[in-house]
């Protein structure tokens, strides 16, 4: 195989020179565009987190859908964390991303044979179908159904824009580039946030529009999806060589791009040979990337932070703010997060994964903690929050919101899309994809009855979860700054804990390959 690669085998091993020294190229204006309008899939994601929340606690929309929900929050009620706990209204939330979870699945195989291009374009029009239902319902089950497209569109989006961004970003800025997946999700939670915020006046319908306005970012992706460039990997992966080298000349800006085009060429062979990459990514050999896939995304959802985009305003108004009151604390926490999430940006190739991972888990558990104090001792079943300990509840959900913002949220997704090797890059991002979504829909589900049954102790349970995954990221996860994609191998061979499991792997492979050759020599 070119430039010395390993012999494929079902194992998997990635490049096997290290080249990063020789990658020449720029940050050019043409990678930079292409990058910001795949991003865009973010926005829907992030879109349909905030607006969720938001309808769910705007009359027009109980009464019309839910209205023993409705009744219950119009009259005085036993107990305040339990004045939402209702399933059907948990499901309309949680569905979107169960539907994402199977769909994502689905996008694994369109993503590699079809290229990125393909699952973006997927992902655009099944959410203007979704956004279409959703926004002209009259009944549940139409409502559920629109909730269930837009799933699909997010199966698709979130399992090929982190995919295209790694791809298309030059190794030294590839985090910062990644992280606008995060950044256009933040953005698409604030922008929900502020609709619902207008549109909560416009009574008895505005919810109508909240929910039809995901068609606008939709549009955009769809657009995308067709004029965007493919990525030099997807292409060459797919045989097409020279176009591939084309596109790597073109986002570096040099026509000297041997080295890294020699990495996507060699990984692209093994990938090739690979007929089966979910089960190749099973492996002994793909051990260490699996278990980044699975736990990342499960922790970034244990954190508690979808329990507050989701449910804010419901949260809010069980503390007992006012309708707008609690509309507009949950705008300022998206916000926050968008905000935060630029931090992240700024810092992440500059200081690294890791040191991110670990202070935000610090700063998120110390805000949980606080708030739990504050709920124990303040906040009753039948009375509400005085006002000065209301605003102290937003301030450090604000500071929890904005902790996650640069280290979970962005890294959570960064992290599993830059390390697997090209023979089962779209599956590891599929199974991080589905994980994410699986946990989403779970804790979307479960999240109104935990509030009834854990009262303020939720938040107790969010922190010791976000304990556990501080130490598992300080024990178990390299740092990955600085590591062209397409040498991530190299990490876990070095990598105290992963080392040995990786080296045996290898060892047995080059011990297969001697005694191919000796059994030649012989014959």
């Amino acid at each position: 195989m070119a430039g010395g690669s390993l012999a494929p085998t079902g194992g998997g091993v990635g490049v096997a020179k290290e080249r990063a020294q020789q990658y020449q190229g720029k940050v050019t204006s043409y990678v930079i565009i292409s990058c910001l309008f795949a991003a865009v899939g973010g926005s829907l994601f992030g879109y349909d987190i905030g607006i969720s929340g938001g309808v769910t606690s705007m009359d027009g929309f109980l009464r019309k859908f839910f209205p023993t929900v409705y009744r219950n929050k119009q009259h005085a009620h036993e107990n305040n964390y339990c004045k939402y706990n209702n399933q059907g209204l948990a499901l309309f939330t949680s569905s979107l991303y169960l539907a994402g979870l199977v769909s994502s699945l689905v996008a694994s195989p369109v993503t590699r044979k079809y290229g990125r291009r393909g699952s973006i374009l997927c992902g655009g029009i099944s959410f203007i179908i979704g956004a279409t239902l959703d926004a002209s319902a009259v009944n549940l089950a139409m409502l559920i159904l629109g909730r269930i497209m837009l799933g699909v569109g997010i199966g698709f989006g979130n399992q090929a824009v982190p995919l295209y961004l790694s791809e298309m970003a030059p190794t030294h800025l590839r985090g910062g580039i990644n992280m606008l997946f995060q950044l256009a999700t933040t953005l698409g939670i604030f922008t929900a946030n502020m609709v619902n915020y207008g549109t909560d006046k416009l009574r008895p319908w505005g919810w109508r529009l909240s929910l039809g306005l995901a068609g606008v970012p939709a549009v955009l992706m769809t657009i995308g999806g067709l004029i965007l460039p493919e990525t030099p990997n997807s292409l060459i992966e797919r045989g097409s060589v020279e176009k591939g080298r084309s596109v790597l000349e073109k986002i570096r800006g040099t026509k000297n791009v041997e080295a890294e085009l020699q990495d996507i060429v060699d990984a692209s062979e093994l990938a090739n040979s690979i007929k089966y990459p979910f089960r190749n990514i099973l492996s002994k050999q793909n051990r260490p990337q699996l278990v980044m896939a699975i736990f990342m995304p499960t922790f970034q959802i244990l954190t508690g932070i979808n329990s507050i985009l989701f449910y804010a305003p419901v949260l809010f108004q069980s503390m007992g703010f006012k309708g707008n009151a609690s509309l507009y604390s949950s705008a300022l926490t998206g916000a926050v997060l968008a905000s935060s999430t630029l931090v992240s940006i700024a810092t992440v190739d500059k200081w690294g994964r890791r040191p991110l991972l670990i202070a935000g888990g610090i700063q998120m558990v110390i805000c949980q903690v606080i708030v739990t104090i504050i709920l124990g001792l303040k906040f009753g079943s039948d009375e509400e929050l005085s006002k000065s300990f209301s605003i102290l509840v937003v301030v450090v959900i604000c500071l929890f919101v904005a902790a996650f913002g640069w280290s979970w949220g962005p890294l959570g997704w960064t992290v599993p899309s830059e390390i697997f090797p090209l023979e089962t890059r779209s599956a590891g991002q599929s199974i991080t994809v589905a994980v994410n979504l699986f946990f989403t829909f779970v804790i979307g589900q479960s999240f109104l009855s935990l509030l009834c049954a854990f009262k303020f102790g939720i938040f107790l349970f969010f922190a010791g979860w976000i304990t556990v995954m501080t130490i598992f990221v300080y024990l178990f996860l390299p740092e990955t700054k600085g590591v062209p994609i397409e040498e991530m191998i190299f990490l876990w061979r070095k990598h105290w804990f992963w080392k040995k499991l990786v080296a045996d792997q290898n060892q047995d492979q080059i011990d297969t390959n001697n005694d191919h050759q000796s059994n030649r020599h012989h014959a």
